[in-house]
């Protein structure tokens, strides 16, 4: 008996003005006027998290229609990775040209969730521009990857209020892309993809031939 085939639904797509317009084109810094680039996105049922050109994280609400900014400390540089993460608490990580990670752990006006804004920094490691970022389901573990082949990880204790990094691995090239589950971390690099067992700190590669 032959499958019966899932429906096709189709959806239009448009530019997301209301978000688009509560986000400066140009910012005045003194006498210069600087442009502002949008450049890294990540979304979520919740969220879009737009990171920008001059440092400034746009972090868009998307059941309150509400736009709110986070920024680092000191100096602006540009973003260049962000990564939501829903779980007990709204998370969102955050990386830079430079090498600077921070985890902002979000307001929620549910009941039993977070009422403060507090940001978590993962200090000193980096010195490159971040390129991944990957977050574990529970919000706990942070995996971080930039363009000279570092990966960080960074372990979270949101109640405590501390975040504790540490260099477990380093490629030859830079990082692609990173994904987390179940103590493995998937690593893509411009040479090569590769499964790292955080437990055993062991690496076990995917394909034998490097990359093109």
């Amino acid at each position: 008996m032959a499958s019966v085939a899932s429906p096709v639904i189709f959806k239009e797509f448009c530019p997301l003005y209301y978000l688009l317009n509560a986000i400066p084109t140009k910012i005045q810094k003194g006498f210069r006027s600087i442009v502002v680039y949008l450049t890294a996105l990540d979304t979520n049922g919740d969220y879009i998290a737009v990171g920008s050109s001059i440092g400034m994280l746009y972090l868009y609400c998307r059941h309150l229609n509400q736009m709110k900014k986070y920024n680092f400390e000191g100096r602006c540089e540009s973003i260049t990775f962000v990564k939501l993460l829903s779980c007990f608490d709204d998370l969102v990580a955050v990386g830079t040209a430079s090498g600077r990670v921070a985890v902002f752990q979000l307001v929620s006006s549910l009941p039993g969730r977070n009422k403060q804004l507090r940001r978590f920094d993962v200090a000193g490691i980096h010195k490159s521009s971040i390129t991944a970022l990957a977050w574990s389901p529970n919000g706990m573990k942070l995996f971080s990857g930039d363009d000279k082949g570092k990966i960080v990880y960074s372990a979270l204790d949101l109640d405590q209020g501390v975040c504790n990094s540490s260099l477990v691995l380093e490629e030859p090239s830079s990082i692609v892309q990173l994904d987390y589950n179940q103590k493995v971390l998937l690593v893509s690099t411009l040479q090569r993809t590769l499964l790292f067992y955080t437990e055993e700190k062991s690496v076990n590669q995917v394909g034998t031939q490097p990359r093109k």
